[in-house]
């Protein structure tokens, strides 16, 4: 009996070891199938946003491998390219300006007459051309020669013609420039004239339709009147464009030993320059009263005398004329 309740016994160890392993391996299998099932449904789901992701970085890749057409180069635009790929960068400009350039050149020159030369061909050589030129030159003293050039340059050569200018033709003595705005005085003159013209066609097609005489004759002044206005504004616009298109460039040149022109710049007036005025008109009148003294005092003299003899030949007829009477009648006989 012992050993059948120790076999017994040990069976029934025996089945529950078994038992035991069997739920060890059912209770690992569940587990490892959760875990498997967790790990794919994480693998899933950040496969799908690695995927959500990658076409989210493709989409700016397929639309920068599919560009928009590329323009021509034109201003304010650049184009850079590096290997197959291509770039463009817009630049935003400022709205063009219509500007009047000035700028006024003095230098001083060993000899004007050739300086003044190569000024010239300098502007002409960039499709500018001379205005006006005035020169003065003394034989007797040819370093004293001065000369005075106008010169129109186009303005998208301006700056580097008037440095050219500043140091080719002599010693710069003085540079002073100006620039004027005048877009709003551009844009106002081309609308007017636009309205002139459209007011005109109108004018014209309406002249077509008049009925009497008195109606025509009305339209056609009134059409006169318009062209009138219009050729005036036109005159206006061909000067402001070619004041815009060209900068005038004056240049003075000098000979070595001639002086600088003196530029007198009006300030308010003071007690000083008042007084100094004042004693200047003074002097200018008292030089001109002299001068009218001097100028009639031989005429003064003259006078005088003729004056005088007469007084005195009249005097001496007075004395004769009572002496005449004083005498007695000769007696009768």
């Amino acid at each position: 009996m012992l050993k059948t309740v120790s076999l017994n016994g040990r069976s029934a160890r025996a089945r529950r070891t078994r038992f035991g392993v069997a739920g060890l391996a059912v209770v690992g299998t569940m587990l490892g199938g959760a875990l498997l099932v967790a790990g794919c449904s994480g693998g899933s789901a950040s496969s799908s946003a690695a995927s959500s992701g990658a076409l989210r970085a493709a989409a700016p890749a397929a639309g920068a491998a599919a560009p928009a057409p590329v323009p021509s180069a034109a201003p304010g635009q650049g184009l850079a390219q590096s290997g197959s790929t291509s770039t463009v960068t817009t630049v935003r400009l400022a709205p063009v300006s219509d500007i009047i350039y000035t700028a006024q050149l003095t230098v001083r020159a060993q000899n004007v007459n050739s300086a003044a030369t190569r000024a010239t061909k300098i502007a002409e050589g960039i499709g500018g051309y001379v205005s006006s030129e005035t020169m003065s030159a003394d034989p007797d003293h040819p370093s004293q020669a001065t000369a005075t050039i106008q010169l129109k340059i186009p303005v998208t050569s301006y700056a580097a013609t008037l440095s050219q200018l500043a140091t080719s033709l002599g010693t710069q003595l003085s540079l002073q420039q100006q620039a004027q705005d005048v877009t709003e005085q551009v844009a106002d003159v081309n609308s007017q004239v636009a309205s002139f013209e459209a007011a005109i066609t109108q004018l014209r097609a309406l002249l077509s339709h008049a009925g009497s005489v008195g109606d025509l004759l009305q339209v056609q002044n009134q059409i006169n009147q318009e062209e009138s206005q219009l050729e005036s504004l036109q005159a206006q616009q061909r000067a402001l464009s070619h004041e815009t298109t060209y900068a005038t460039v004056t240049a003075t040149i000098l000979g070595p030993k001639a002086k600088p022109p003196v530029h007198h710049h009006q300030g308010p007036p003071t007690l000083v320059g008042g007084l100094k005025a004042g004693w200047r008109d003074l002097r200018i009148t008292v030089s001109w009263t002299l001068a009218f003294l001097g100028a009639i005092a031989p005429f003064a003299v003259i006078a005088a005398v003729v004056v005088f003899l007469v007084y005195r030949g009249r005097r001496w007829l007075l004395r004769r004329r009572p002496a005449a009477q004083a005498q007695p009648a000769a007696p009768e006989s």
